[in-house]
């Protein structure tokens, strides 16, 4: 099995995951790099234990038990993707995304939207829950 690359320690200047995320959003100095970092101001709220990363050439990745989900940015959305979504209750239908999968589930944002903060922290820990249960283990 493959293991994928993850820089979970600091990078070759010092720099540590965290930091790393704060310099991708300062380079994303539009309305992305501001979703980017209220949706990771919730889910740093949500879950104070949280571990962020960085994989697969620079994607943020926020983590407890397993991924509970990751931070692309595209020209026109910011997409929050939930490794284990289908598995997840979404009673205020945030996940509007990959929903023809059985795992993921994600949340494309755009430009003007806003997002329920509540709705989403209940997510994540809905997500860390699962992760850190025996049937998230699977």
């Amino acid at each position: 099995m493959k293991k994928e690359k993850t820089i979970v320690q600091d990078d070759a200047r010092g720099d540590s995951p965290a930091q790393l995320i704060d310099a991708k959003i300062a380079q994303l100095s539009d309305w992305r790099g501001s979703m980017l970092a209220h949706v990771r101001a919730l889910i740093k709220l949500a879950d104070p234990a949280v571990v962020e990363e960085l994989k697969w050439r620079g994607v943020p990745v926020w983590s407890h038990g397993g991924i509970i989900c990751t931070g692309e940015t595209y020209q026109k959305v910011v997409k929050l993707t939930f490794a284990k979504g289908a598995a997840l209750a979404d009673p205020h239908k945030l996940f509007n995304a990959s929903l023809d999968g059985n795992t993921r589930r994600a949340i494309d944002i755009h430009e003007g939207e806003t997002i329920d903060g509540k709705a989403l922290q209940a997510l994540i820990l809905a997500a860390v829950t699962l992760n850190t249960s025996t049937a998230g283990k699977a």
